[in-house]
């Protein structure tokens, strides 16, 4: 039986790959996708949301703009990652795929109530949209499953010396959603850091031989170049598709039951994740925290959802 997914993101190279394993992966039904301001401005993340799904020929699933900016702080972008448009290394075709009228939050309600089972909610970028949708239609909470966010981390950041980029970019929505009460589970930099884009795994993808895989080596290009370049890292870290990881084959990502806390004061620390893996505080647990990753039980299905699109 399928889970009936929304996708929330801000393409961005790694939520291109993550939108394809939720798309191509028969354990998942995406039911929708939501764009927000985080890499790259939102005109960009939209119009980058539409042509990773037109690329793969997902012509079936629509496709809303939500928030601009975060809810209280002005945006901070990526283009040193991503590139000027998000999607920095091959020529970006004219998506196919048309924008949906309804804002994000709309097109998230629209989803909720039209299911007949609960939905879960899948977040690769600041967490905002969703922390709009909790915060006005609060009565809509009960008709999410759970949701997965990538961002945070157990350990150091990759923006800040303390806070991972998307929770330091919007982290009063990331501590509403935690707030809220829905199943929240969070998926640091200590685990994604591990899916990383080797040699191997860009040979991997690139033999497919289809169109999709073809992009996406050509971004595996880009990205992998601007990690090595600003991170010492030349084999950069796929992070977002290990959240939908998280729901399409759970046996691939390890994760714990811990309190998580969200700093929103600290002059060095803003958007720092607080996890207290060890009990340390006795506080109540509070989120699920990704620990683990199978990375080759990983590549595996990102490699297998790519085959069977476009």
């Amino acid at each position: 039986m399928t889970i009936p997914v929304i996708i929330d993101c801000d393409p961005g190279h790694d939520d291109v790959f993550a939108l394809w394993l939720a798309a191509g992966h028969p354990a998942l039904d995406v039911v929708a996708v939501t764009t927000v301001g985080g890499n790259v401005p939102l005109e960009f993340t939209t119009r980058n949301a539409r042509i990773a799904l037109s690329v793969a020929g997902v012509t079936d699933v629509p496709v809303a703009a939500g928030a601009a900016g975060p809810l209280v702080r002005p945006l901070q972008t990526a283009e040193w990652i991503h590139g000027e448009n998000g999607l920095g290394g091959p020529e970006l075709p004219e998506p196919t795929v048309p924008l949906d009228p309804r804002t994000a939050t709309e097109l998230i309600a629209d989803a909720l109530t039209a299911s007949a089972e609960p939905v879960a909610v899948i977040a690769t970028g600041p967490i905002t949209n969703i922390a709009i949708l909790l915060r006005d239609r609060p009565e809509l909470a009960g008709c999410i499953r759970e949701i997965v966010w990538m961002g945070g981390s157990t350990e150091r950041g990759n923006a800040t010396p303390y806070a991972e980029f998307n929770a330091l970019v919007d982290p009063e929505a990331l501590d509403l959603v935690v707030r809220s009460g829905v199943r929240f589970t969070m998926v640091g930099l200590n685990v994604t850091h591990l899916a990383l884009v080797t040699p191997a795994v860009r040979e991997q993808i690139a033999a497919i031989g289809t169109a999709t895989a073809g992009f996406g080596a050509e971004l595996f290009d880009f990205f992998c170049r601007t990690n090595d370049e600003l991170f010492g890292m030349p084999d950069g870290p796929l992070h977002d598709p290990v959240a939908v990881a998280v729901l399409a084959d759970p046996c691939c990502v390890e994760v714990r039951r811990a309190r998580l806390d969200v700093e929103l004061l600290g002059t060095e620390t803003a958007g720092a994740t607080s996890v207290d893996l060890d009990d340390m505080l006795a506080r109540e647990p509070n989120a699920w925290v990704a620990v683990g990753l199978d990375v080759e039980r990983f590549w595996a299905g990102v490699a297998a959802s790519v085959a069977r699109l476009a």
